[in-house]
């Protein structure tokens, strides 16, 4: 946070926070991005977060994830403050499956249908970042999780669907904030 945001209104910059890091629910999407064109201490924030944004999004959990020793150590502290029993170490997830198959893209595979030439994945784009330009051999079925992405002039938000007949063409998928979105397409698609 820079000297400026200090003059903003805190709710507002804790609004913009939540929004560079896509934690800020859909329905307060829209009033925020039409203050943030207005606003140029906010246009300035999220500018200032998305590298450190960018640079977060394709690291392993177990990166982020403290220590056993560290996380003993703050549970303890925690409890001690709060009063309450010290929280146990959430169990360590599985090793993640991600592949980055283009700078910024992340693919993990969910299933494979090689009689018809299908594949459902989960799609991750880090922030800035451009989907090839591709032509749709058979449908393709996009379901956005988090972040909002961009196909063509259609801004998608988390929880909306996006369908493309076969034979179409998507001249530029992007996302200027990142995004992760379920992606059930044809292998065949032509990418240009």
């Amino acid at each position: 946070m820079n000297s400026r945001s200090e003059q903003h209104d805190p709710e507002m910059l804790d609004s913009v926070f939540l929004y560079a890091l896509q934690a800020l629910p859909a329905a307060e999407i829209p009033a925020l991005e039409a203050h943030i064109a207005s606003c140029d201490t906010c246009r300035g924030e999220i500018e200032a977060l998305r590298p450190v944004i960018g640079s977060l999004i394709g690291w392993p959990t177990d990166v982020l994830r403290p220590s056993a020793s560290l996380w003993g150590r703050l549970a303890q502290r925690i409890a001690e403050e709060t009063g309450k029993e010290p929280i146990p170490e959430p169990p360590t997830p599985p090793k993640s499956d991600w592949e980055e198959v283009a700078p910024g893209i992340y693919c993990k595979l969910l299933a494979t249908d090689v009689e018809n030439d299908r594949v459902s994945m989960l799609v991750r784009l880090a922030p800035g970042t451009d989907y090839p330009p591709h032509r749709h051999t058979a449908v393709e079925e996009l379901y956005l999780l988090h972040g909002e992405l961009w196909i063509d002039d259609k801004k998608v938000y988390p929880g909306e669907y996006n369908r493309n007949e076969p034979d179409t063409v998507d001249h530029r998928v992007w996302s200027e904030t990142g995004c992760t979105c379920v992606l059930i397409t044809s292998t065949k698609d032509v990418l240009f």
